[in-house]
């Protein structure tokens, strides 16, 4: 079995927990999600079954979509409602106030990470150094939060809905937007709505999927890269690139690629794999093999 799942994650388990039940439901070993969420958040979760868990780490780099809810005046050691609490302040927000402070958050940003999450520092998940009390320095990072809107808002409690990067914390977002205002913010929930360009209507839940049906809700792994650039091959170039050979731009047709730039690879309407433009040598190298042409 071999293609793209798109799980609407629900509440109470881990992204892992979600693929673990997906490998036994497909019976598949090679199976994995692209970009966790927490067990507290539901939503999106694209998930690549066989050798298409090779585009994993593709679509990871897309932009992802969310609806959070916050609340106001409280704050948390995970940045959500499911830690513990730290702080407890009197809230005297007007929504003003609210979407003025939401609008400093737009574009480009420096983040901290929150230090309950599964980044890495001296090769130990920050998690567990947080679970065993040890406070570590976590570098910020630059992130990109190009769409930010105010759906909600009663004196205390709010919802935004939120399109950022690959990258962002959404709790680390409530947290600091909290900060900003001066009275605390922590996460309560938190939806995935979008993600790669596929969104929660095309989504089917874990509790839908049984071992006979579950064929019928995989994709080509190909639906989860039409935003990439196509190059028709012969069938001698689908035997050389599946073999690990590079393709010579002189021997491509319609060849416009930027430096780096990935594209979608197929012989006769068969999808072969992804390659990566390689501008300085004039070839098309390769960045993984889906489907081998022999």
């Amino acid at each position: 079995m071999q293609g793209l799942l798109l799980l609407n994650k629900p509440k109470g388990i881990t992204s892992f927990s979600a693929v673990s039940k997906t490998k036994w439901l497909a019976c598949e070993k090679r199976v994995g999600h692209t970009g966790t969420l927490d067990p507290l958040a539901t939503g999106v979760l694209p998930v690549f079954i066989g050798r298409a868990t090779a585009l994993c780490s593709i679509v990871l780099d897309a932009d992802k979509g969310y609806t959070a809810t916050v609340k106001l005046g409280i704050t948390t050691d995970t940045c959500d409602i499911t830690g513990k609490v730290l702080t407890e302040n009197a809230v005297s927000v007007t929504k003003e106030q609210l979407e003025n402070t939401l609008n400093k958050f737009k574009g480009k940003i420096s983040q901290v990470p929150p230090m309950y999450s599964a980044l890495k520092k001296d090769g130990v998940r920050l998690y567990k150094l947080a679970r065993e009390g040890v406070e570590v320095e976590i570098e910020p990072r630059e992130i990109e939060i190009k769409h930010i809107k105010l759906t909600e808002f009663t004196g205390d409690t709010f919802k935004i809905n939120v399109l950022c990067s690959k990258g962002t914390y959404i709790r680390s977002l409530c947290r600091d937007i909290g900060e900003e205002l001066g009275c605390g913010a922590t996460m309560t929930e938190l939806l995935r709505t979008s993600t790669g360009g596929f969104n929660l209507e095309q989504t089917v839940s874990l509790d839908e999927l049984t071992r006979e049906n579950i064929k019928d809700y995989i994709l080509p792994e190909e639906t989860a890269l039409l935003h990439l650039k196509e190059v028709a091959v012969t069938e001698k170039q689908a035997i050389r690139f599946s073999n690990g050979g590079q393709l010579a731009y002189e021997r491509l047709k319609n060849i416009n690629f930027a430096e780096g730039e990935l594209v979608r690879v197929k012989y006769d309407n068969k999808f072969i794999g992804v390659g990566i433009a390689d501008n300085q040598n004039m070839q098309l190298a390769i960045k993984c093999i889906i489907n081998q042409w022999h």
